[in-house]
Formats: structure tokens, sequence, C-alpha cells
């Protein structure tokens, strides 16, 4: 069963709505929705008939508008998350603290709901059950969880920042003379997995090979592509643990390796690819959405009246607004709950919309150089981000090192012609055109690839852009 309900389904025993026989208005899957089951299903714009599909464009043009629409179920509405595939989306703040923060109600382990999905389904490689911290519960969740938490500790932020700094040096060098660059392809997603191949401890040169694979991996056109990059990505995997169980180093697969907790080769190897997995899609989508915003919105150039907002002035906006992972954590209730108004059903899939639960009240804006800490983008309790300080070390260094040497960036198309990849887990643009002063390697002591002064002693430039003066 992949609907919330079967269509035309009663509601499990007990049902407040129908505990004295009244009739509630039944939803698109003929399972009656809302806080009493009485609020009838919204069809946006009347574009189509049934739940919500968030793997549609027009989802991803304006999600905006999509949740809004969804609240009108309440808490929780059903959403289609690909093809014949639903579930419940929580959109509700409060709500989604309450499931979140409850692992005796709720679990994350999907192995029986996965024999109801079509074993080809587009779903199954971010919901299909692994053996790492994200699927597990409980004892198993906190022994996995620990080895990444120590491990990451040990990563120093000086050390990493400056990491981040040779890595997107290495890769503005790539287009720095040209003055135009895409900046998601040719720096957004490829400086993760830069930071990924130097923190697990491979040789700089893997650099190149890690990024193909996972590229392929996220845009194989056909299952031989796919299948390609999967062994490719399986073969690095496989050399990297297979070196540091040679010789260890001052590197995260090594401190894997040697936790007291003791996981085994397998256990190593399920950590490093979730590791990689859940950190470089929603980072690459971090820096790019961060950027899409300093290059297209005024408050982030300076001017003669005061100063611009930062770089984490922009990631803050993102984190409440436009999430990199805008619905995920997937849970699902151990037995048939009433929660929030709802009846879910034991092993029904339930997703959070941190993107609606965000902006249930309003966008967020940071005109006031206000706080960020509420928002649920890492999502919360047990399961919560276990390096969300290194990610935003990484963001915030990658966005400030390219604003650095490209002084004037600014975007090469217009803000609302910028398109979003379709998916619903997933908030990410497709492409992010920009548009530079062009720097070359004689420019000494000005440009990333030059090593004269060395980086250690070089001045650090201004990293706040400046506007072309066409562009106003």
């Amino acid at each position: 069963m992949t609907s919330p309900y079967e269509p035309g389904a009663a509601p499990p025993p007990g049902c407040p709505a129908h505990a004295h026989g009244g009739a509630a208005p039944a939803g698109p899957d003929g399972y009656a929705p809302g806080p009493a089951h009485g609020v009838p299903g919204p069809d946006p714009a009347g574009e189509q008939n049934g739940p919500v599909r968030l793997y549609a464009p027009e989802f991803a043009a304006d999600p905006h508008r999509y949740y809004a629409q969804l609240r009108q179920y309440g808490a929780l509405a059903p959403v289609e998350i690909g093809a014949g595939v639903t579930a419940m989306l929580v959109t509700d703040y409060r709500a989604a603290l309450d499931l979140l923060n409850d692992d005796t109600t709720w679990s994350k382990d999907s192995r029986s709901w996965q024999q109801t999905v079509p074993p080809d389904s587009a779903v199954l490689p971010m919901l299909g059950w692994r053996p790492n911290t994200v699927f597990a519960d409980g004892d198993t969740h906190r022994r996995l969880r620990q080895v990444i938490t120590d491990s990451f500790r040990l990563v120093e932020p000086h050390e990493l920042r400056a990491r981040v700094r040779h890595a997107a040096d290495s890769l503005i060098r790539n287009f720095g003379a040209r003055g135009d660059v895409d900046l998601m392809p040719e720096y957004a997603q490829q400086l993760p997995l830069l930071m990924f191949n130097n923190l697990f401890g491979m040789p700089e040169e893997y650099g190149d090979q890690l990024i193909a694979a996972m590229g392929g991996l996220m845009d194989g056109a056909t299952p031989e592509e796919a299948a390609t990059a999967n062994a490719a990505f399986s073969a690095y995997i496989m050399e990297l643990v297979g070196r540091k169980k040679a010789e260890r180093g001052a590197d995260l697969t090594s401190w894997f390796l040697d936790h007291l907790n003791g996981l085994s080769d397998d256990e190593v190897i399920a950590q490093i690819v979730v590791t990689m997995a859940a950190g470089n899609e929603p980072l690459a989508n971090l820096i790019g959405n961060a950027l899409s915003r300093m290059l297209s919105d005024d408050r982030y150039y300076s001017t003669l009246s005061g100063g611009a907002l930062t770089a984490q002035d922009a990631i803050n906006e993102v984190l409440w607004n436009d999430p990199p992972m805008a619905n995920y954590s997937a849970h699902f209730p151990r037995r048939d709950v009433f929660f929030h108004g709802t009846w879910v059903r034991a092993g029904q899939l339930v997703l959070v919309s941190y993107a609606a639960a965000n902006t249930q009240f309003g966008t967020v804006a940071f005109d006031d150089r206000s706080g960020s800490g509420a928002h649920l983008a890492w999502a919360a309790g047990p399961h919560v981000c276990p390096v969300q300080r290194h990610a935003l070390v990484i963001a915030t260094t990658a966005i400030e090192r390219l604003t650095a040497w490209l002084s004037d960036i600014e975007l090469a198309v217009p803000a609302g012609a910028l398109t979003w990849r379709p998916g619903g887990f997933q908030r990410a643009l497709a492409a992010l055109p920009a548009r530079f002063t062009p720097i070359t390697p004689n420019q000494v002591g000005a440009t990333p690839w030059d090593s004269s002064p060395s980086p250690s002693t070089r001045p650090e430039p201004t990293s706040t852009p400046r506007r072309h003066a066409s562009a106003h």
C-alpha cells in the first residue's frame, strides 16, 4: 500500500471525528484529512486531482504556493513523492518538532514500508533502508551516530577553513580567467566533494574521481550510466577504506575505523557513504541557494549609506526560507496514532517539510541582523544533523572566498529566469550563471593560483561583492 490510506478506507477505531457517526468530507485519497477530518482537500490552481506531486516541475517553480495549499489540510497533508508513491507531509512547525523529538512513537526503519514500493521507484535511493545512522533507531542509532560526531569533533575549525579555501581556490582557478561561470556545476557541486575527499584522507588527485562518480549518480540519464557511476563510486570507497586499513592518518576514515564503538568494516563503509551522500547535495545546494540570493538582492551589496548583509545572513535566509533539503526526515509510526488531528496508520511514511514548517507564519528576512537558531533545516531531535557546525564553516568560507576573488561577480541572467530542479526532497537550482571581471595569473598576490606570497601570509581581499555599474 503506497497511498497514505487505501481509497475509501475507514479510519482506525476510535477516530474522534467519527465517534458519533458523523461523516466527514473525504480528501483526495478517499480518507478525510484535517484537524477533524473536515477540511476539504486543496486542488492547487485546479491543476491536478489527488495529492500534490512534489516531484512535478510546477512544484519546483513555486513550492511555497503549494505549501500554502497543503496547510488547508491541517498539520499533515497527503502528497505524492514519486510516481504512484504517496506519503503524509508535516507542514506545521509544532507538529514537526513533536514528531522529530518522539522516537518512541516513530521509527526511522523503512524496511517494511519499502516492500510496498516498486523496486525501481525513483524515491528508493533516498528512502530505501541501509545499515547507517539515518535509518537506525535506539541504541544502534546512538552507536553509529557517535562515531560520526566524535570523529568530526577532531576536525579543528581553523584547519577546516584553510582546507575550504584551498579547495575553493583550485576551482576558481579553472574559470577565473574566463569572466563567466555556471556556479552550480563548476563550484557549488564540486566543492563539497573536494572537501570530503580531503577530510576522509584521499590524495588530492582522487578528487576528480569522486566528483565524476557522484555526478554520474546524480545525473545519470540511463540505467547504464547510473550503474557505471555506482560502480565508480563503490571502487572509490573500497580503495579509500583499503588505504586507511593499511595505513592510518589524521582523517575521518581512520577515526571511524579506530573508534571505541568498534564498527565492522561494513559499518564503517556505510557511515562513510551516508556522510558523503547526506552532506554533498544539501551542502552544494546551500552554497548555490545562498549565492543566488547574494547576487540578486541589493541588501548584500555595500552602499554609501551602510554595510551589506553577509554570506552568513544569506545562509540563514536560505535555511529558513529555502532549505537545501526541503522535505525529508522519513518516519514510520510503530502503531496507529492520532497525530495533530490526523490518524496515521502503523508503518505509513510520514515526511517533514522543513520549508513549510519554517515559513508557516511567513518568510524570514535578516535586515535586522536577527538570530536564526530556531529553523528546522537541520531537522531536530535524535536525528538532528550531527555536523551542522562544519557544514556552516564550509558553506560560509566557500562563499566568502568566491566573492573575495571575484568582487564584482553578478548574475548573468535576471533572477526571475533562474530555474529549479524538479524533485520532492531537495531545493536545488538547475544552473546559476554569473559573470565577473576576469582575473589572470599575472596578478601577483591577487589570484587564487598565485603562490607568492603564500596563502597564509597574503592579505585577505574584501569579501563583499560589488555590482557592475550596468547592474543598476
